[in-house]
């Protein structure tokens, strides 16, 4: 039996950029690993097996993706009992499912024997979800391409962010469809000086410490789009500011807001202003166990 913590993630800075010709966008992101985790447990079974108790067909869910994807990849016809207990709320912009298809990926290949190296298990992954290559390269990284192009950095200071999440879950397919709608209709969304400049002016923050001033920098494109949908992510911003936080962003497509705050009191302060919502104290990653 092998057990894996599969974290989830929060983008800093996310840009938007032309859409490609095999219908993804191209993005540049910040994105970087949090400490809130799924819990995959992996065991020898004859044939694949997933335990999940989501209301989901299991053809759908990205862990029994992964591994059917693993084996056709691979040849191997070995089966796998995979137990997933969810801490990561789905339709966050945590990326949840993303990191539990790469642990997967981690996890099956260690089970198995296989010996695949990260490059490989990363190409499976990408053609899973565009944010899957990430997890093999946590726990920072600038995301380029549809996400798959990374370059990892290095971090030693945590930092403590309080997560936020409305009781509505944002489709990330929706999102995109609605930034497109928009610059189609000749409107632009807001950016945040020079986008290069933008991702080292956070990295630099981050690594550092000195964040004070981070709040003018932090940027998503999608949030102004499905904040027009759902006005609680700008309440929620709001908040949060008002709380104290040094800054504070929609993570990924939606709908989890976070804040950036000096310290875990304040955060927990922090965290009883919203109590019709979920809420989780967590910290940013310096590094994470290699699984492979």
């Amino acid at each position: 039996m092998l057990t894996l913590k599969s974290p989830a993630k929060i983008n800093w800075s996310l840009f938007v950029l032309d859409k490609r010709e095999d219908g993804y966008h191209n993005i540049l992101s910040l994105m970087h690993c949090i400490g809130l985790y799924d819990t995959l447990t992996f065991d020898d079974a004859d044939a694949l097996e997933l335990v999940d108790g989501m209301d989901i067909p299991k053809e759908q869910n990205l862990v029994f993706r992964a591994a059917s994807a693993l084996r056709e990849h691979t040849g191997v016809t070995k089966g796998a009992k995979i137990t997933l207990e969810k801490e990561i709320p789905s339709g966050a912009g945590l990326g949840g499912g993303s990191s539990n298809a790469a642990y997967t990926l981690m996890g099956l290949n260690k089970l198995w024997g296989l010996g695949l190296d990260r490059g490989e298990l990363s190409s499976i992954g990408g053609r899973l979800g565009s944010d899957v290559p990430f997890f093999f390269r946590c726990p920072l990284a600038v995301a380029e391409g549809k996400g798959e192009v990374l370059t990892p950095l290095e971090i030693g200071v945590p930092h403590t962010v309080l997560l936020v999440k409305p009781a509505v879950s944002i489709s990330t397919k929706w999102a995109y469809g609605a930034i497109h709608s928009h610059r189609k209709a000749g409107k632009e969304l807001t950016k945040t000086g020079n986008k290069i400049n933008n991702i080292q002016l956070i990295y630099e923050a981050l690594r550092t410490g000195s964040v004070s001033g981070l709040n003018p920098v932090i940027h998503n494109d999608f949030e102004e789009v499905v904040q027009r949908e759902h006005p609680v992510i700008g309440s929620i911003k709001a908040e949060l500011l008002g709380c104290g936080a040094a800054g504070a962003v929609m993570s990924g497509s939606g709908s989890v807001v976070f804040g950036l705050f000096e310290n875990k009191e304040q955060a927990w302060e922090a965290s009883w202003h919203f109590p019709h919502h979920f809420s989780k104290v967590v910290e940013t990653l310096t590094t994470v166990t290699s699984n492979e």
